[in-house]
């Protein structure tokens, strides 16, 4: 990770000269919950010559001590080593973790004293300490040491995620919500965390990867559990503000967001070629199109020259019938991106949001869906995600079959997509997959930003090169009068896709074009662009202003309706390494003009999209209220003949 500029360095020496009072919290301290309840007794002395806390022992031949540990001690060091003790010696595993924890605490110290200086808190400390404190600074004094307890508790939590990610596995553990979280000074914070951690090692980690497992679950929970506190906490602004760096680890402070592993996903799915993905033409050139625009992102920076010019494209909705290339667009562009990531050395990371994610566990299924879209948009990782099957997996609001977990699911994604807090960097895309879009909330469907529709082979020709695509190479039927792959020359077919729009398809839409256009003629200015619009509007109610920021960013991708040359992804040094301000120029001189016909097709594409959805709306609400009048009579004259 390069250092930005707004980014300050945290000395190794700062660091280092914690590590005592770390070990010392590892070794053992007394603590009473004062929140949660303790489940598992304290670690036990196994014998005066091997204890579980690491402390000095004299050196006088003969002399042995017996130490008296408290019911409240918490000695984690003696918990990691003696619950997968193998014959008194630890695992290199066990080593890591502890070492990992230690550094974290370090950190987080060092992190806490930066706050401390920044914000007079090391002053007023001293004045404490000296009895000298005035009594019309005890109410500051007391607001920032909750704040420093807040800042050393997210900063530890968010380290020790960072530096055990590289022995993460597959195995997961549920630890619930973190409960003992202090809040008075720093120390007693840290005191109740560790405390809480020795309870769930205790409880969860039977084997090595549930050790690891346990105590990363542990740090996603305490960082959710303090960001969320933080948000009602004053005096907090001098940490969000500062970012700091730990060269030695590459791991960077940045207020209240998550520091992650750089680390990409390994691709297992079987990638596809662009010629592989027959028909599907609006979509597959945007999805090209897209898998280099990606590519622009500027990890120093932390932006995308697309984004800040607008036609980045964050969120799409795929839609079509089963069967009609779906998947295939979505390994196409994966695998685009995996290809030009190589050649960068960015570091790449492909997820799927699946039904899998739907939980019975109260909130779980949110966590799911939240530590999804966190991995996605990681801001040190080039990002796609995929949400298959959307309609199945993200609830409806006020459909009665909708289960908790998939309206969680549904809550997650419309703050991820279009929230208050919602930032568009540019180093990630979210690709929402459906056969039925129509059974898709309105709201969240609206937060696509652009619409590809995924109909299949179309034309004859489609069908004669999917027939010989899919047949491969072992037979020897000879192909005919037929150019193989002419059809999906890509240029060509878009051209006609998008000159297709130049009026509506769906009949509910057209009925408005024709009407608008007699009444105030050709619209070729922006007041009778603005009427038809109206006019859509009071057609179907749900076509609203977030529709009308769809429409005008899709605009806006069309005039960067150009593609980056290959060899641009080929040689990394001939754009991708570039400045960002170079590869901002170079963009912005490859840019079009917005014309009416743009304007007019996108409105159209748009519109035609949500009358499709709307139609297959209202008619599947009709058969489902046709069905349940049907019950309704059966039971009626089954109830009838029973009683009489």
């Amino acid at each position: 990770m390069s250092q930005t500029a707004d980014q300050m360095d945290l000395r190794e020496e700062d660091i280092r000269k914690h590590y005592p009072a770390a070990l010392a919290l590892l070794e053992g301290f007394d603590h009473a919950p004062r929140i949660a309840t303790g489940a598992v007794a304290p670690t036990e002395e196994r014998s005066s010559g091997i204890g579980t806390r690491r402390a000095f022992r004299t050196t006088t031949p003969g002399l042995v001590t017996q130490r008296v540990v408290r019911s409240e001690g918490v000695q984690l060091l003696g918990r990691i080593e003696t619950m997968l003790a193998d014959g008194g010696l630890i695992s290199p595993l066990q080593a890591n973790v502890q070492s990992g924890l230690r550094r974290a605490l370090a950190i987080a110290l060092a992190v806490a004293d930066q706050y401390a200086g920044r914000t007079g808190l090391g002053d007023l400390k001293r004045a404490n300490l000296a009895g000298g404190l005035v009594a019309d600074k005890r109410s500051e004094f007391a607001e920032l040491l909750t704040a420093e307890a807040l800042v050393t508790l997210y900063v530890f939590a968010s380290a020790t995620a960072f530096l055990l990610a590289a022995h993460a596995t597959p195995e997961t553990v549920e630890i619930g919500e973190v409960e003992e979280m202090l809040t008075d000074n720093s120390q007693l914070a840290l005191h109740g965390a560790l405390w809480e951690l020795d309870q769930d090692i205790a409880a969860h980690a039977t084997s090595e990867p549930r050790l690891v497992a346990t105590v990363l679950a542990f740090a996603e929970a305490l960082m959710a559990r303090v960001a969320a506190r933080a948000g009602t906490a004053g005096r907090l602004e001098p940490f969000a503000v500062a970012h700091w760096r730990v060269a030695a680890d590459d791991f960077a402070v940045q207020g209240f967001t998550p520091a992650r592993k750089a680390r990409g996903t390994a691709l297992s799915m079987t990638f596809k070629q662009p010629h592989e993905v027959v028909g599907n033409h609006i979509a597959k050139y945007q999805s090209l199109r897209l898998a280099k625009m990606i590519m622009a992102y500027d990890f120093d920076r932390r932006l995308n020259p697309f984004a800040e010019l607008g036609g980045f494209i964050f969120t799409f909705m795929g839609d079509g019938a089963p069967g009609t290339g779906k998947t295939t667009l979505i390994q196409m562009m994966a695998g685009l991106i995996n290809e030009y990531c190589k050649v960068a050395g960015y570091p790449f990371r492909y997820q799927n949001l699946s039904t899998d994610n739907i939980d019975s566990y109260q909130g779980k299924s949110g966590q799911n869906a939240r530590a999804f879209i966190d991995s996605i948009i990681d801001p040190q990782v080039i990002g796609f995600g995929t949400i298959d099957d959307i309609d199945t997996l993200a609830g409806k609001r006020g459909d009665r079959q909708s289960s908790a977990g998939q309206l969680e699911i549904t809550a997650v994604l419309m703050d991820a997509f279009a929230g208050a807090n919602t930032v568009v960097r540019g180093n990630c895309t979210f690709g929402m997959f459906s056969n039925y879009p129509e059974n898709v909330d309105d709201a969240l469907r609206q937060r696509a930003g652009a619409r590809f529709l995924v109909d299949g082979p179309k034309t004859r020709e489609d069908y004669i090169d999917i027939l010989s695509l899919l047949l491969g190479k072992n037979h020897a039927i000879p192909l005919g009068d037929h150019a193989l792959f002419a059809n999906q020359e890509i240029k060509k077919a878009v051209a006609a896709s998008f000159d297709s729009h130049a009026r509506p398809h769906e009949e509910g839409l057209v009925r408005v074009y024709e009407q608008v256009s007699k009444d105030i003629g050709k619209l070729d200015t922006i007041a009778k662009l603005g009427t038809y619009l109206k006019g859509i509007q009071q057609a179907d109610p749900r076509f609203t202003g977030r529709a009308i920021k769809n429409i005008t960013d899709a605009v806006k991708v069309r005039a960067m309706d150009f593609e980056l040359p290959d060899e641009w992804m080929e040689n990394p040094d001939l754009f991708l390494f570039k400045d960002y301000d170079t590869k901002k120029a170079m963009i912005e001189s490859l840019r079009q003009p917005i014309t009416v016909e743009m304007v007019i097709q996108e409105i159209n594409r748009y519109a035609d999209s949500e009358f499709r959805y709307a139609d297959k709306s209202d008619e599947v609400a009709i058969e489902t209220a046709v069905r349940e009048m049907g019950r309704m009579e059966e039971a009626r004259r089954r109830y009838m003949e029973r009683k009489g």
